[in-house]
């Protein structure tokens, strides 16, 4: 299936249990479409279109349980709109002192976001606040991931490293060193002992839980194209998204390209994301168009890779805490805006402990 959205798409989610899209545009714009499910010949339809922001939707995500989607943008704002009339929940007008380029979903009650100056805020829709703020890069925040059981966020930048931060004791526990390129995608493999880092250049960086310094593997199979996106299929495969517009099959240890399973087009795949029941993997890319891309028959041609159980890298003492956990998965990535380098604590501003009053 094919949606033609008219405009640059920056973000999709899929809703989490019904059959819905959104997708965030560089006009402002969000959309919203229902699919089928069990006919892929009829065409997805356009139940919402509201415009979000003054400038470019940079990231969407649904809350709540999916009542209400949330975006973010280059304006600083974030806005939580209602799914269901369209209306507008609540809005955040100073959200950051960056463009808002990442928003992910932590807990039923948390959300995180990441701006360009690389800060990293934690929203609390309990409490109605932000509850947690990172300085962790010097660059734009490219990806986020959480790892649910340590309660620990990573997060990837422009600024070439990778970076853990402890929400309990709220600080950012570790960095990586500096990487030869930006790092623009992370996924969490091998149920939390592996972290896996997309690069500009093509090449997959492959982190030992608790070692954060240096990576101990490095995949060049896929040099010369930038791995924007990525998507954790279990815990031995990952669905990247290249800027030659392929979408790939990989292997994790042992590392392999197992086959390519789609094209976009020719132009950068954008963002990745699975359907609520995983039977669509939904893509966006340069072209303007959404594509749902079932997921059963993309995969046809592969069979589950082999179980491969690897030793954990030794630990090089750069972690605070040896904790190991099963980990939740997201993963993505956006083109940098224009930077703003002014200096910031980061901590919340002033009116966001009324933001989500009403969700």
């Amino acid at each position: 299936m094919e949606i033609n959205l008219g405009k640059l798409a920056f973000d999709i989610d899929f809703h989490p249990s019904e059959n819905l899209v959104a997708s965030g545009l560089i006009d402002g714009d969000l959309h919203l479409y229902r699919y089928s499910s069990d006919n892929t010949n009829s065409d997805p339809v356009r139940v919402l279109e509201v415009h979000a922001h003054t400038e470019s939707c940079r990231a969407a995500r649904f809350i709540n349980g999916g009542r209400a989607v949330l975006t973010g943008s280059p304006d600083f704002s974030i806005l939580a709109t209602d799914v269901e009339t369209g209306s507008t929940i609540a809005r955040l007008d100073n959200a950051h002192e960056a463009a808002v380029n990442r928003l992910i979903n932590l807990t039923e009650s948390t959300v995180a976001s990441g701006d360009d100056d690389g800060c990293i805020k934690v929203w609390d829709t309990r409490e109605r606040s932000c509850c947690n703020s990172f300085e962790a890069h010097e660059d734009y925040i490219s990806d986020i991931t959480f790892a649910s059981d340590a309660m620990k966020i990573l997060a990837t930048s422009g600024d070439g490293t990778l970076s853990v931060c402890n929400l309990r004791r709220n600080k950012v526990q570790a960095q990586s060193e500096f990487s030869e390129d930006e790092l623009l995608s992370v996924v969490l493999m091998k149920n939390g002992r592996k972290v896996v880092c997309g690069s500009q250049t093509g090449i997959l960086l492959l982190y030992s839980w608790g070692c954060f310094k240096d990576c101990s593997d490095r995949f060049v199979d896929l040099a010369s194209n930038s791995i924007d996106t990525m998507l954790k299929l279990d815990e031995d495969r990952i669905i990247t998204g290249s800027e030659n517009g392929m979408i790939n099959l990989v292997g994790i240890l042992p590392n392999r390209i197992i086959e390519p399973i789609a094209e976009h087009s020719e132009y950068p795949v954008e963002r990745l994301a699975f359907s609520h029941d995983r039977k669509f993997l939904g893509s966006i890319g340069h072209d303007q168009m959404l594509k749902l891309w079932d997921l059963d028959n993309i995969l046809q041609g592969s069979r589950s890779t082999q179980r491969n159980e690897t030793g954990v890298v030794a630990n090089d003492g750069d972690s605070d805490d040896g904790d190991e956990m099963d980990v939740d998965n997201s993963a993505s990535k956006f083109s940098k805006g224009n930077k703003r380098k002014n200096a910031s604590n980061g901590h919340a501003v002033g009116d966001s402990n009324n933001f989500f009053a009403d969700l």
